[in-house]
């Protein structure tokens, strides 16, 4: 599978409101076209963002997919709703999975109530060939720490061919999520073996599920 992880940057205090729009009108619709809405999250470290994970089955179906939603009646509709909410939503890696994200029913339109849950994906620029590194000698330690390793990513390198969309180019980066079932038991686990394959400090994103989330 092919996964969108993307970062909205938006104008102050207006992330509720794009949120609301998004669960009501986006989610179905998106679907419809052919991709997976993932995960929707609020970051409680950058209140104006708006992150979110999405998938497709591979490039050419992203290609379609996304022709197909963004030339479709819905988009059109409720665009110029969406950008006013925005400032940026270049911020976007382009990434296969090496193993896909939990997923649970998603409830439906209308759904208040947020998931008790925390995410943590750790985004980390490295060389080609860090998965099969992680997969020895990173993901053993956070699962004994008690923080398995629930999806991983490696960037994708295929042009992006819906241009329209930007994502970030010249950069390799391996992500990885963790989950914990409550925001108190979110804890950091030391990875000392990481200092030696990084030249870059890992970033660290905090995510809390929206009430629509299929990953809660």
């Amino acid at each position: 599978m092919i996964y969108e992880l993307r970062q909205y940057t938006l104008r102050p205090g207006r992330r509720d409101t794009l949120i609301e729009l998004f669960e009501r009108e986006f989610v179905e619709t998106q679907e419809a076209a052919g991709m997976r809405v993932a995960g929707t999250f609020r970051n409680p470290d950058a209140p104006d963002t708006f992150p979110w994970l999405r998938a497709f089955p591979d490039m050419p179906a992203r290609k379609a997919a996304l022709e197909a939603f963004y030339g479709g009646p819905v988009w059109q509709a409720n665009r110029d709703a969406a950008n006013a909410t925005m400032i940026d939503s270049d911020d976007v890696l382009l990434l296969r999975a090496l193993a896909e994200p939990p997923a649970w029913e998603r409830p439906p339109v209308g759904a208040a109530e947020l998931p008790p849950s925390m995410y943590v994906a750790t985004i980390c620029h490295v060389e080609d060939g860090f998965a099969g590194f992680f997969d020895s000698e990173v993901a053993p330690v956070l699962a004994e720490a008690g923080v398995p390793v629930v999806a991983r990513f490696e960037t994708e390198h295929a042009e992006n061919t819906f241009p329209r969309l930007p994502v970030r180019t010249g950069e390799t980066v391996f992500v990885w999520f963790t989950r914990f079932d409550t925001p108190e038991e979110e804890r950091v686990v030391e990875l000392p073996m990481l200092k030696a394959r990084l030249t870059v400090a890992p970033q660290r994103l905090r995510l809390r599920p929206t009430a629509r989330s299929a990953m809660r």
